[in-house]
């Protein structure tokens, strides 16, 4: 890695630091009310400006410093991942531009300014994903870059429907959206979060886009492009109390985690896995965000990013020593030949499930408590325990295969941690997954949710999490009775290990459907009716009008002669009208 690319990894780390620190001074402003907003006048032209707006609060200033620490850490590990290939530079500017996207999108209280960064987050991603240059990964990024795009025109729309109110920082009118008109612009707020967030039924981009480099999913899914419709939904979520948007929110995130849950328990390719386990706390996010609680939405966002960022990091070093083989079946017995790697993931595992004092306990376990003593109808709840316990389960299978199954291999692979450059970017990480969720539990919460459950409600938690890892076991242990049991319920299967169709649905039916409908409506309107009402006709109309100006202009006995007798036919009509 080259040196300026090294200034650049110390930079953001620097800047990650100081945003912390900013946060932190921000959270204590917080109390009194106080938020700074930057505003940079553009342009100015008598009475118009155009301006610039930044705002600094501690929620925009701990989310960038987790952005900036986690960038960081995956350009640092790109070094040696991505090393000796062709395109390594513009990989790493790739990589540079996305993390800047976000960064556009994280300070912006203004719709115009937030689709700076919304579409600069879709471009850089449709050129990561197709940066191996072959067909998988030109198909995942045009079904990444086509779902992406219903996102971008929510949020144009959205952009015209707030011209009325004379400004597009919608900070500045959450209480005034919060009137039944404005059910439309919470609508389509919700529609954009959920393609940017991969809710059904647009989740199907999300395992999709494995197809671009690792370190690059480690960004994508811990703190930037799914990221951003939660993030989103928390800055609107003032002008979203007590709508019919929140109900509707919660029962799509709550199909949305039970769906990745159950696919992720089906599917043997390693990324796939964790790109599930993202959709699955993406729906956790927007879950909780749904009932009322956007801090708990936001703690839960942030200790997530740690170890989601180290778990992909993790599934790079795997992949790298198994000769790039993503199929858990082929893999086992890495604990023997990888201790340091394997150590790092069950750790990003562990705190996936909810394991004590990890950094994913502190909020999920809070989060299942709130959502336990809240006002949710029955069948969300039982969607939340199933898919709660199915994390557990899949996690638990992929550790077997992964870690600690067979080993399968040939003697020919390179499995060991002598990569330092993989493991100390992990180092990082890791500490972070052990210690962070403590440390922001303490920092967001210094007065404690007042919780009040029953001693059944208040241990469920633990045993969902105990069923969860005795099924995954039980999977594991008769995994050859257990194919061959699959293959009696083969339809069960295949629809539950296949997101329920989604991906068939968002790619044969709907290419059909754009490519079809644009031929037809290219047809119909651009070369018909556009051209005969449009320019064609136009000059058609115009030509003709010219023509019988010239033949005015000539002062001819004709002319008027027939100007005569066209009149008095008119006259005479009315008349005998």
């Amino acid at each position: 890695m080259v040196w300026y690319m090294y200034m650049h990894i110390v930079s953001m780390l620097f800047l990650g630091l100081s945003s912390f620190i900013c946060g932190l001074m921000f959270f204590v402003k917080a109390f009194s009310g106080v938020v700074d907003i930057v505003e940079w006048e553009m342009i100015s032209l008598n009475s118009s400006s155009i301006c610039f707006v930044m705002i600094f609060d501690w929620i925009s200033m701990l989310f960038m410093s987790f952005v900036l620490l986690i960038s960081s850490s995956v350009m640092y590990y790109s070094g040696s991942y991505m090393h000796g290939d062709k395109n390594f530079n513009r990989f790493m500017y790739l990589v540079l531009a996305f993390v800047f996207s976000m960064m556009m999108m994280v300070l912006s209280p203004n719709l115009i300014s937030i689709l700076l960064g919304w579409d600069g987050l879709g471009l850089v991603s449709y050129a990561l994903v197709i940066f191996y240059q072959n067909e998988k990964s030109a198909n995942a990024g045009m079904l990444t870059v086509l779902s992406n795009r219903v996102g971008d025109v929510a949020i144009l729309l959205s952009i015209g429907l707030m011209v009325s109110l004379g400004s597009w920082n919608f900070l500045y009118y959450s209480y005034y959206i919060l009137d039944k008109d404005w059910m439309l612009m919470k609508f389509l707020v919700m529609l954009a979060a959920m393609t940017k967030s991969a809710q059904i039924p647009f989740s199907a981009w999300l395992p999709a886009a494995m197809a671009a480099p690792t370190p690059v999913s480690a960004l994508v899914h811990s703190s930037t492009l799914v990221t951003a419709g939660v993030y989103l939904m928390i800055r609107f979520m003032s002008a979203l109390k007590g709508s019919k948007i929140q109900s509707m929110l919660l029962i799509i995130s709550c199909l949305t985690m039970f769906m990745a849950g159950l696919s992720a328990n089906f599917e043997c390719d390693l990324k796939k896995i964790i790109a599930l386990s993202t959709l699955s706390q993406l729906g956790v996010m927007l879950k909780i965000l749904a009932l009322g609680y956007p801090d708990l939405s936001f703690f839960h966002l942030l200790s997530r990013a740690l170890f989601k960022a180290l778990l992909f990091m993790c599934a790079g070093v795997l992949i790298h020593s198994v000769s790039s083989y993503q199929y858990i079946l082929y893999m086992g017995c890495l604990v023997k030949f990888m201790p340091l790697s394997v150590s790092y993931k069950m750790v990003a595992n562990l705190a996936l499930c909810g394991f004590p004092f990890l950094a994913g306990f502190y909020s999920k376990d809070m989060i299942l408590e709130v959502a336990f003593m809240s006002w949710i109808n029955f069948i969300s709840l039982i969607l939340y325990i199933m898919a709660t316990g199915l994390t557990v389960s899949y996690t638990l299978r992929l550790m077997y295969f992964s870690e600690s199954g067979t080993l399968i291999l040939s003697a020919l692979n390179k499995r060991s941690d002598s990569d330092k450059i993989m493991t100390n970017s992990m180092t990082l990480l890791g500490f972070s997954a052990v210690v962070m969720g403590s440390v922001l539990s303490w920092v967001l919460f210094p007065e404690p949710y007042m919780i009040c459950l029953s001693v059944v409600m208040k241990n469920m938690v633990l045993m969902i999490s105990i069923l969860g890892a005795v099924l995954g076991y039980m999977m594991n242990l008769v995994t050859v009775s257990y194919n061959l049991k699959s293959l009696k319920n083969y339809e069960f299967v295949v629809f539950s290990g296949s997101m329920w169709f989604m991906p068939f649905l968002s790619t044969k039916n709907m290419s059909k459907v754009y490519l079809e409908g644009g031929e037809n409506m290219e047809k119909l309107m651009d070369k018909g009716w556009y051209e005969y009402l449009g320019g064609q006709g136009l000059y058609y109309f115009f030509s003709k009008l010219f023509y019988v100006l010239n033949e005015l202009q000539m002062n001819g006995v004709k002319v008027f002669m027939k100007m005569f007798v066209v009149s008095m036919v008119i006259i005479l009509f009315f008349i005998y009208m």
